[in-house]
């Protein structure tokens, strides 16, 4: 069985790396690649691929919002993309549905092609799709979002209420805290800090900010499509093409 394949994540590296690897296997077609949820899902909708590899962490749609916008159509069997930790692993293991930890080998990858076949033949794609879902909302359910944040500072320990968080911006793989004055430098990723931050409340704006939805001031044209983001505090954040749907559509809907 030929496999029809569609690639949807923002990390262009991460898509080569696919990329490369799926070309090296004579039974799939790569039929296209998306870098954020929202062109993913009208790709989607129109060539119908037998299979989608899909990164949950995306700008416009995240992977589960893709997922579930294709409800109640013929949707393809979605293999998911993640660098969650094991506890989502674990949730995925246990419901037995397939994804792919970055970073991953072509061995791996055969392994759920080979899985994605099976289940396309036993025309199971839609049951197992409505595991993955349970699974993430399981997930999702058994982690809820901070309330706070702790970290060393000159051999104290510093207790931070996300909610007196401006923004937050990337260092490595730091992440430095703008609270008020004050500035907390955290040894934690963006990807992690978005995974854990109360979704209703904080949302990622570039590859390099996150910002509390509450301190926004207005939001401003810059050129080529980006945007300006002015907080209360006078900062000025640049607002990425990528990220700019899923603000707007925050913004102008109630919490």
């Amino acid at each position: 069985m030929n496999l029809r394949v569609f690639i949807a994540d923002d990390e262009a590296p991460a898509r080569a790396r696919l990329r490369q690897f799926l070309k090296a296997e004579p039974t799939v077609s790569l039929i296209g690649e998306s870098a954020n949820g929202r062109q993913a899902l009208a790709a989607i909708q129109h060539h119908a691929p037998d299979l989608v590899f899909l990164d949950i962490q995306m700008p416009g749609l995240d992977g589960l919002e893709v997922c579930r916008a294709l409800a109640g159509r013929s949707r393809p069997l979605i293999v998911f993309v993640t660098a969650y930790d094991q506890y989502a692993v674990q949730a995925f293991e246990v419901h037995a549905v397939d994804y792919l930890l970055k970073p991953f080998d072509q061995a791996r990858l055969q392994r759920a092609l080979e899985h994605a076949r099976d289940l396309l033949e036993r025309d199971q794609a839609d049951a197992v799709n409505r595991r993955l879902l349970a699974a993430l909302d399981q997930w999702r359910s058994a982690n809820p979002p901070l309330d706070r944040l702790a970290f060393k500072s000159e051999g104290r320990v510093v207790f931070v209420r996300v909610g007196q968080i401006d923004w937050i911006e990337a260092e490595g793989n730091y992440a430095r805290l703008h609270v008020g004055g004050a500035t907390h430098l955290l040894r934690e990723t963006m990807n992690g800090l978005e995974q854990q931050l109360p979704p209703a409340q904080f949302l990622r704006i570039s590859r390099s900010a996150i910002v509390n939805l509450d301190r926004i001031k207005e939001v401003q044209p810059l050129f080529y499509g980006d945007q300006v983001v002015l907080l209360q505090n006078g900062t000025r954040l640049t607002l990425s093409r990528n990220y700019r749907d899923r603000l707007e559509a925050r913004l102008v809907r109630p919490k």
